[in-house]
């Protein structure tokens, strides 16, 4: 995916989303929109992600990200768009990392 129509975004996301299945859920429906990228806890308490991929399934899972999984509770995300991404890293499927 290295085309100019491909979009990076940064997500962080705060509430309840540690512990109930937000990192798993989150990859589960990237890798369904076909999207590049990671998801980590954070050590406030957040939810981090970087995703890749078309615009329109950017913003499906932006908007799957307000909701969650059942257990969870978004209480507010901050998203950026970042210019496209084209490391290894990023472009390689999409990843649980580790807390940081």
């Amino acid at each position: 995916m290295t085309d100019k129509t491909y979009l990076t975004r940064r997500l962080a996301i705060y509430g309840r989303v540690q512990g109930v299945g937000y990192r798993w859920s989150l990859s589960a429906e990237a890798k369904a929109l076909g999207l590049s990228g990671w998801v980590r806890n954070r050590r406030d308490g957040s939810v981090e992600a970087l995703i890749y991929g078309t615009p329109e399934a950017v913003d499906a899972l932006t908007a799957w990200a307000y909701r969650g999984p059942p257990s969870a509770r978004v209480e507010r995300i901050f998203s950026t768009d970042e210019p496209n991404s084209e490391n290894q890293d990023t472009l390689a499927g999409f990843k649980q990392r580790p807390t940081f």
